[in-house]
């Protein structure tokens, strides 16, 4: 990804970020927001995924409906947001790359990731309009 693309997506992350509630910005403060290009090959063996343009985003840890006090020691919950993804996301559905469809992809990302943080499914998030 050129350094332009990638200045371009962190300006409109850094506004979506700032019209996101205060709930939204204290949860993000107890899991945090990692932005990639891309998946890692790892990454993408594991989750059996082809392209690494078809990945938006992904929360890794224990949902909160699913933790307990034998869950300490474990890795911190994370959230990681992948560029090409949503930007590749982003085309799919304006056709082209423009800045509303660009916040509203990555604004979409975070919360369909932060609905994982709070124990929803794949389902829940589609019947939410997130997935």
């Amino acid at each position: 990804m050129n350094s332009e693309l990638r200045n371009h997506f962190d300006t409109e992350l850094d506004a979506v970020l700032a019209a996101l509630p205060e709930a939204v910005h204290q949860i993000l403060d107890q899991v945090p927001l990692y932005v990639e290009d891309y998946p890692s090959l790892g990454l993408m063996k594991q989750l059996q995924i082809l392209h690494r343009s078809h990945l938006c985003g992904l929360y890794t840890g224990i949902p909160l409906t699913e933790k307990s006090v034998t869950h300490s020691g474990i890795l911190s919950d994370a959230i990681q947001i992948f560029r090409e993804g949503i930007i590749a996301q982003t085309i799919s559905v304006a056709g082209n790359l423009t800045r509303d469809e660009l916040r509203n992809q990555i604004r979409i990302t975070i919360l369909h990731e932060l609905g994982h943080f709070h124990g929803l499914s794949e389902d829940d998030l589609q019947a939410l309009g997130y997935g």
